[in-house]
């Protein structure tokens, strides 16, 4: 470090020593820091390297969308090229496709018939979703403050060919990543972009895999450093929203029930049920009949059979849910600029119940913010 004159209040958290020490990188990025001792610098590293990556991070911000009102404060930043997948891996339809379009989704569209897998096909989509939670693993352990989103998708990107799977989203009618990333007012689909994870935020990380013809699907919300108490909350009861919808899978339940118990559980914490976006089947194809709403009273076509596989993927708001899109024409998020929380699993419809096809083995099937949950909220 470098000893510089006049002194000034020291730089670390909650220190108001006197400082003459300069931080050698923040000289490079011509960043106004000081530091009172070699120890406090040392001591207060974790947090003031973040200030690092802001810096770098500031100058890779744009504006793509001059004029646009924003409903909070998150912003977007730029991205980078879209990755590419080697040609020895099994391809969904759209991957090269100029617009992304589905030609065997779109050739279903509008019909109801829930279609019951066979035993050939159960085997696909459990591997499929087992090797989906090998990758959300793989992203869950780079969530931390300064990284970067984009940071997230290349994990994710490189994952997903480690094991052989095509990442459902890329190219997805023209999704340019392989994962989406869903930062604090965003609902879902967010763009993994160069935008440092900040100290407080929540992010959604969904991930889809396609393995040998076979989509696996699912999603966390992940606690970056130190959030506050109602983000917590919003957290912990999207998390039970969507057990209590599994709770009900079974054969004989109608899919319209799945809405009526997350949505009296969501509005029992004082928090809403987006709308626009529903749970949905999967196994060849990425988004297939059933229709799953997470909202009360709606008017899902549908009865649980066994063979049945779909996704309950509920996203809860703290304020309203009503939702907007950005000009990008994927980054949903909530009219009012408060923060939305996500949480998803894929599901198939056994004799008695049904299998959780994508939950995580480890730490007893808890999701990744109870793994150093203290229930303060």
């Amino acid at each position: 470090m470098n000893q510089v004159t006049p002194s000034a209040i020291c730089s670390s958290l909650g220190c108001n020593n006197s400082a003459t020490l300069h931080c050698p990188h923040c000289l490079k990025l011509d960043i106004k820091s000081l530091f009172c001792s070699q120890d406090c610098f040392k001591s207060n590293w974790n947090q003031h390297k973040t200030v690092h990556s802001e810096k770098k991070a500031n100058s890779d911000v744009f504006e793509p969308w001059p004029g646009y009102t924003f409903t909070g404060p998150l912003r977007p930043y730029r991205q980078t090229p879209k990755r590419e997948v080697p040609d020895h891996i099994m391809r969904p339809d759209y991957a090269d496709h100029p617009a992304g379009h589905s030609e065997c989704e779109e050739a279903l569209e509008g019909s109801s018939t829930i279609k019951i897998l066979d035993d050939e096909e159960k085997e696909g989509v459990t591997l499929a979703s087992k090797l989906a939670r090998e990758v959300l693993d793989e992203a869950a352990k780079a969530v931390a403050v300064g990284v970067t989103t984009e940071e997230i998708d290349r994990i994710v990107h490189e994952a997903c060919i480690d094991r052989e799977c095509y990442p459902s989203p890329l190219n997805y009618y023209k999704f340019p990543k392989s994962c989406c990333t869903s930062v604090n007012e965003v609902i879902c689909h967010g763009i993994p972009d160069l935008r440092p994870l900040k100290d407080g935020d929540i992010c959604n990380i969904d991930i889809t895999v396609y393995h040998r013809g076979f989509h696996g699907d699912l999603n966390e919300t992940l606690f970056v450093g130190n959030v506050d108490d109602k983000a917590k909350k919003l957290v912990k009861v999207t998390y039970e929203c969507l057990m209590k919808g599994i709770e009900i899978v079974k054969p004989g339940e109608k899919y319209r029930e799945i809405g009526n118990v997350i949505q009296k559980h969501a509005q029992a914490n004082g928090f809403s049920v987006v709308r626009r976006y529903c749970g949905h089947g999967i196994h060849r194809l990425f988004h297939t009949a059933p229709n799953v709403p997470h909202y009360a009273k709606n008017k899902a076509v549908g009865i649980m059979k066994p063979g049945h596989c779909f996704t309950i993927e509920p996203m809860i708001s703290e304020g309203s849910w009503r939702d907007i899109l950005w000009p990008d024409e994927w980054t949903a998020v909530t009219q009012d600029g408060k923060r939305s929380a996500q949480f998803e699993q894929t599901l198939l419809v056994t004799e008695t119940g049904c299998q959780i096809l994508t939950a995580r083995r480890a730490n007893g099937g808890k999701p990744y913010f109870m793994d150093n949950w203290t229930p303060d909220c």
